[in-house]
């Protein structure tokens, strides 16, 4: 389980963030931080909400209100050399299907701006990081769609980032890859940097994350306990309540 650690600065902020796609309000003013030293999870049942708010976060998607920083700085005035510090994997993981494993890395490394002469070594050490080395001379497009995963997951972690944020990170990957991925976030946090995560798989960030915060229908609605004893319970204690409270909101 995750220990405890003294509150660090926020590195990742939303304040008040409203969105809406297509017609429908996505986002009701939604209030989150991340600090530094800390893994932060966002979880919610399918529309809460989640991908839409990370894409806010880093700049993806504009809010209609509200405001989204990063560093304390708003998102749209990060100066390019801040952006190299914020690694990110958002929904399915893209990666370049014409180039090998390998190649889609060290692309991920330089536009981040590693020095080229560090490139090679962060690449072979994030391949290790996450079960890579067999595969890294491989084409994309002929990789399976765990091992996609892992390439993506190393082309946000390569520079290594002081903020990371990843969508669903642990989809399609096996026991042994899911372990690896939690020692990597693990050590983002440790060295000081600010992880938001976001899962369906309660039990995991039961071992991984120091905060919990509960989306539904576009607002935050309650945080949880990782060292809870029934996550899973809590959670669904939780979203019921909510609904008893939010009668009529759109889904």
């Amino acid at each position: 389980m995750p220990s405890e650690r003294p509150p660090g600065d926020v590195l990742l902020e939303a304040r008040g963030v409203r969105r809406s796609l297509g017609g429908d309000v996505v986002l009701h003013g939604v209030d989150l931080a991340v600090r530094s030293g800390s893994i932060h999870a966002l979880v919610g049942m399918n529309g809460a909400g989640k991908t839409t708010l990370m894409r806010i976060l880093l700049g993806m998607l504009s809010a209609d209100g509200g405001t989204a920083s990063l560093f304390g700085i708003p998102v749209a005035s990060l100066p390019s050399a801040r952006w190299r510090e914020v690694g990110q994997m958002i929904e399915t993981p893209a990666i370049y299907p014409e180039l090998t494993a390998r190649e889609n890395i060290t692309a991920a490394a330089l536009l981040h701006g590693l020095d080229r002469a560090a490139v090679p070594d962060s690449v072979r050490r994030a391949a290790e990081d996450l079960g890579l080395e067999q595969w890294l001379d491989r084409r994309g497009k002929r990789l399976s769609l765990g091992t996609r995963q892992k390439v993506a997951l190393a082309s946000a972690l390569v520079h290594r980032p002081t903020v990371l944020v990843l969508d669903e990170p642990s989809n399609s990957l096996d026991p042994s890859a899911v372990v690896r991925l939690r020692e990597v976030i693990t050590g983002v946090a440790q060295r000081g940097g600010a992880v938001l995560v976001s899962s369906h798989h309660l039990d995991e960030l039961a071992r991984l994350a120091d905060t919990v915060t509960v989306l539904h229908r576009g607002q935050v609605v309650g945080g949880l306990d990782p060292r809870g004893i029934d996550l899973e319970r809590a959670f669904f204690d939780l979203i019921y309540q909510a609904d008893q409270d939010l009668p009529g909101e759109a889904e």
